[in-house]
């Protein structure tokens, strides 16, 4: 059964504005809430936070920068996340872009792929108390962390493309896919996943999809929103690519930016990449998702929140959960 989750729509300045968001986990049936990685305020410190205001809820962090800390310390952060709330983690990791590996790491990453598969080996390694020493081309781990009995933290991968895919079947408890269709996964992702676990002889993971998402309204135009929620993700090459490859017809750059903004606007939500409509629609639309495979639906209104306020983004997340049946 499908499950439907919480993404934090916005990045928090300060941790109480978390927790409405918590609040929709905790009394409703919303399986866990979502927050990707924040450079204003720490993602596991504002969790932790929601816990100790009295929020001890499922949490996700889709994704993490995996150049940001070491897979030691990224374990550590994780399972203490796990204690202090008493619930099961879903620890996200993705390389980034580019441009973010050469900030941090003073050149790209020349096999993100590589880099990926040792970083979650690690870290699961770290997780476990295993006294095995890993050694790899993009870093170095000795056992340091004692194994701790407590809630499990599920490790996920970032994955948008094919070789992303194969990598998260390989090691990977989840495969976590932000923006693709539904289409896309059906066709494309999902296949790779778990044809790749079985290669592996282990157990496909779960496949995680970040929904950005927004009910209809007479003063509301889709495209916008689409934009607010996913304007960076389309300057992207790797979102571009991805996009293409699951039918969504992006035009070729005219020159404009506005024009070439509002033009791939309007075609995230004519390729249902941004789904938009009357909640009827918004069912079906969502349906296909589970259908292609997703185990977990991320309820993403970022757009919404950038447009209309943290408190229309709350009011429209419970207003999708009662229409999905897990709030009243």
């Amino acid at each position: 059964m499908t499950a439907y989750s919480v993404l934090v729509p916005f990045v928090p300045s300060r941790p109480e504005q978390l927790l409405p968001f918590a609040g929709l986990v905790h009394w409703t049936g919303a399986e866990r809430l979502w927050q990707g990685q924040s450079l204003v305020t720490e993602t596991h410190q504002a969790f932790a936070h929601a816990a100790g205001a009295g929020f001890r809820v499922p949490v996700g962090l889709g994704v993490t920068l995996m150049p940001l800390r070491h897979p030691t310390e990224a374990a550590l952060q994780a399972r203490s996340l796990a204690l202090m709330t008493g619930q099961p983690v879903l620890a996200g990791y993705g390389p980034g872009a580019p441009a973010v590996q050469k900030a941090l790491l003073g050149a790209p990453y020349r096999s993100p792929l590589t880099a990926a598969r040792e970083y979650l080996t690690a870290v699961r390694a770290a997780l476990d108390g295993t006294d095995a020493v890993l050694e790899g081309e993009y870093l170095h781990q000795e056992a340091l962390l004692p194994p701790v009995p407590g809630p499990r933290v599920e490790i996920g991968l970032g994955v948008l493309r094919p070789g992303m895919a194969r990598v998260a079947g390989e090691v990977a408890d989840a495969a976590i896919c932000w923006l693709t269709p539904a289409r896309y996964l059906a066709d494309t992702i999902v296949p790779e996943v778990t044809k790749s676990a079985e290669s592996a002889d282990r157990p496909a993971p779960k496949v995680v999809a970040m929904v950005p998402i927004a009910l209809a309204a007479p003063d509301r135009d889709p495209v916008r929103l689409a934009l607010a929620s996913n304007r960076h993700h389309l300057k992207a090459a790797h979102y571009q690519d991805m996009l293409r490859r699951g039918g969504v017809e992006l035009p070729a750059a005219t020159g404009s930016q506005a024009q070439d903004e509002s033009a791939r606007g309007a075609a995230l939500v004519a390729g249902d990449a941004f789904l938009y409509g009357e909640p009827a629609e918004l069912l079906a639309k969502l349906e296909a998702f589970r259908e292609a495979g997703v185990d977990e639906i991320v309820l993403n209104v970022t757009g919404v929140a950038q447009l209309y306020g943290a408190q229309a983004a709350s009011r429209e997340l419970r207003t999708l959960l009662t229409v999905l049946g897990l709030a009243s």
